[in-house]
């Protein structure tokens, strides 16, 4: 048996308005939102006592779909949110983007901030690294010619 489809992304944020702001001026919509608790979701996730706002953010094909996840309890332990490219662990969300200069703009009056510098790879792609909410570096690719 295979998988049928990558279903969503998930990211804990501390907050989750910003977050909800970023990748909606990113271009991707709210997809609903809710309030989870209670004993099932504890033993899923072996932890006690969770209390979740979850927000689902679709992109605008309809075929990605990010997770945006603000604990409310228990508390964490804050994590590091600028970790460096090469540390294990899930890295960075990709989006091919129209304009990237003007998604860079738009994304910097949310708090992104560009990781390096954006790039030209042979006649394909400019792209750049850019670090959103909570840490979350977002790659924008905008296709060439």
């Amino acid at each position: 048996m295979t998988i049928k489809r990558l279903d969503h992304v998930s990211v804990v944020v501390d907050d989750l308005a910003a977050a909800v702001a970023f990748f909606t001026a990113l271009g991707m919509t709210k997809d609903g939102e809710a309030r989870i608790e209670g004993p099932w979701v504890d033993r899923i996730n072996a932890i006690e006592n969770i209390q979740v706002d979850i927000v689902m953010m679709r992109t605008p094909d309809g075929h990605g779909r990010l997770e945006l996840i603000r604990f409310r309890s228990p508390s964490s332990d804050g994590g590091n949110g600028h970790a460096p490219a090469n540390t294990p662990g899930l890295r960075h969300l990709a989006f091919i983007v129209d304009d990237i200069d003007d998604t860079i703009a738009r994304l910097q009056a949310r708090g992104g901030e560009l990781v390096g510098h954006v790039e030209q790879y042979e006649e394909m792609f400019r792209l750049c690294y850019l670090r959103g909410p909570a840490g979350i570096i977002v790659e924008l690719a905008e296709r060439l010619g």
